[in-house]
């Protein structure tokens, strides 16, 4: 099996016989960025807050790498903030801008990420009131509720661009707009959008966006919250003046250095257009060769099947047996696991618990089939080669757990 293809081999330690198709929970990192990070942590491992040669040298390259991010994004280095992850900048984010007003109405989608889930959650134990936004069949938003939802009392939104489950891209640059002209901070969770390209941050009216760097081959362990001035009232960590004063901690210098190295090979789009071209050409027209192929196996539905509304990488479906029940995604999951191929049964956040999908309840899909998501999510270290083997080890898992 080719675990990389028209690039560079991967640096991750994937095991050989494995088929790995779940860039939506992690991605393997880039060969370049493991160097780059060993590389930062022989030469500049000091405190980049210290003031002797060792604490400059590191201060210097994460000087560097904050300006090399801010450039791919065309935003300001005051405008990015660097966290442990997007779960991190997330609640940085909701609770910074909350902060700073009285308790009005946060309105989110109804297929957010736990980590908006959870940050919703707490402000309304503060006196926020959380309204949900429906969503269709396809998971998009329904967007004739655009002016009711948008009415005062609402004071913040929060909007995930691409849904990691489904796949569905919501048209975040529209509302952005819509929130811009009413003067409502708008808040975006772009973990599964940016590793399919970057946008241009000084023309978007987007106002606070999240992402992490290990779902575009960088490293775990850092993410990033791009935020316009003066609209974060207080930190979420306090004690020390990193990033701004609105982070404490001391940053992790090497870690930096290789999302800055990630972030170089991704291509860029145009914030005004609400789907990204793919982080490689190749992507989507793999994806919709798996999709075609998969299409042989009975039982098996396609979740969010719209080119229009869906991230280029994504493949998500429900899957019974061959009369037509359904099966558990997990069952499948673990068994595709011994079969030599990995994926996913929905959020990676959620991977331990078996209830039904929060996310296919609000698409109004049937009870008996919420737990029966299987996604698949690719990525440049595959090729077509690799996923023809996708549809028979398919079929040998549906048959071990018939």
């Amino acid at each position: 099996m080719t675990l990389w293809s028209n690039g560079p081999k991967l640096g991750l330690s994937v095991t050989p016989s494995e088929l790995y198709l779940d860039a939506a929970a992690t991605t393997p990192p880039l060969q370049e960025v493991i160097d780059c990070i060993n590389a930062v942590q022989r030469h500049a491992w000091g405190n980049p807050s210290s003031l002797h040669g060792t604490g400059l040298m590191a201060a210097e390259r994460l000087a560097r790498s904050r300006q090399a991010i801010a450039g791919l994004f065309s935003a300001q280095v005051d405008e990015l903030i660097f966290t442990s992850g997007a779960t991190e900048s997330v609640h940085l984010a909701l609770f910074g801008v909350a902060a700073g007003c009285p308790p009005g109405r946060l309105v989110i989608s109804a297929v957010e990420h736990p980590a908006v889930e959870g940050a919703a959650a707490q402000l309304e134990q503060r006196g926020w009131t959380v309204d949900r936004w429906p969503v269709d069949a396809t998971g998009l938003i329904r967007m004739e509720l655009l002016d009711q939802l948008l009415a005062p009392p609402t004071t913040l939104v929060s909007l995930i661009w691409g849904q990691s489950e489904v796949g569905t891209v919501q048209p975040v640059p529209l509302v952005a707009s819509a929130c811009r002209e009413r003067r409502i901070p708008f808040h975006t969770d772009a973990t599964q959008l940016i590793p399919q390209g970057l946008l241009d941050w000084s023309v978007s009216s987007i106002d606070l966006l999240t992402f992490s760097s290990h779902k575009l081959q960088g490293p775990r362990g850092v993410g990033v919250l791009l935020h316009r001035p003066g609209l974060l009232a207080q930190p979420l960590l306090s004690g020390g003046g990193q990033e701004g004063g609105y982070r404490a901690g001391t940053e992790p210098v090497a870690l930096i250095a290789g999302l800055a190295l990630a972030l170089k090979q991704l291509p860029t789009f145009n914030p005004e257009q609400s789907l990204p071209p793919g982080s490689t050409p190749q992507i989507r027209s793999m994806r919709d060769r798996l999709q075609s192929q998969l299409a042989t196996i009975p039982s098996l539905t396609v979740i969010n099947a719209t080119e229009e509304q869906r991230l280029p990488h994504h493949l998500a479906f429900l899957i019974g047996d061959v009369t037509g029940h359904p099966l558990s995604g997990r069952r499948l999951v673990q068994q595709l696991s011994r079969l030599g191929l990995a994926c996913s049964s929905g959020s990676a956040c959620r991977s331990g618990q078996a209830q039904d999908s929060a996310v296919l309840t609000a698409m109004d899909v049937a009870p008996s089939w919420r737990q029966s998501l299987l996604r698949f999510s690719l990525g440049p270290w595959l090729t077509n080669d690799d996923l023809e083997l996708v549809p028979r080890l398919l079929s040998q898992a549906i048959d071990a757990c018939t």
